[in-house]
């Protein structure tokens, strides 16, 4: 698990990302933020407290989160989070502002900063995906005492050794060496064919964030 270099990568290579929340009725909502810290105990951002984002964050304590980065599709890589933020206050605000010097043309002033507070994303899990390797390559993580989700399709032991399930998996990321096959994890795309086309009902589908 590589936590803390995914979260750094995710503010310091993406930086901007979009966060998913939810309002009092359920209704989803997203919103560009800036991710201005991450360290081994989290990400950090900034919002005002007047926004609507802001009473969310507070209605909820929950948050998504995704960063994509890449030329085109086949040459990207993108970091999801999901977790629990909580308010911590200002007093992150000037290292923010001298690690993120760009944010004094927002708010130029002492006074305009007021209605600044950082959150902390302190505990949740998330998953690296990057398009730009053949095959892909996907990892899970976890940080703050939050456990790392199982996610995705696994083979079981009623598996017969037909190997058809890697006749069409498109990145062919089955082991079939043995009995039962075993999919490469790290290489998956979750597309399902797999668990479609084995005559045994050997596959199975593992989704903890459901």
């Amino acid at each position: 698990m590589n936590a803390e270099k995914y979260l750094r990568y995710l503010q310091s290579e993406i930086h901007s990302a979009v966060f998913a929340t939810a309002d009092k009725n359920g209704y989803p909502f997203t919103c560009v933020i800036d991710i201005m810290l991450a360290d081994e105990g989290g990400l950090y951002f900034l919002t005002a407290t007047g926004k609507a984002f802001y009473d969310r964050l507070k209605a909820r304590g929950t948050v998504s989160v995704t960063g994509f980065k890449g030329t085109d599709t086949m040459f990207s890589k993108a970091v999801t989070v999901r977790g629990k933020a909580r308010e911590i206050g200002t007093g992150l605000i000037p290292r923010i502002f001298e690690k993120n010097p760009y944010m004094a043309e927002i708010y130029p002033d002492v006074e305009s900063r007021t209605a600044l507070t950082v959150f902390q994303i302190y505990e949740g899990e998330g998953e690296f995906f990057d398009l730009s390797q053949k095959p892909i390559f996907r990892e899970s993580f976890a940080f703050g005492g939050a456990a790392e989700q199982t996610n995705g399709y696994f083979v079981t032991d009623a598996c017969i050794g037909c190997k058809l399930c890697y006749s069409v998996c498109p990145q062919k990321c089955i082991e079939i060496d043995g009995t039962p096959v075993i999919i490469e994890q790290e290489h998956c795309l979750h597309c399902g064919k797999c668990l479609d086309i084995c005559p045994a009902g050997a596959v199975e589908k593992r989704q903890d964030n459901t």
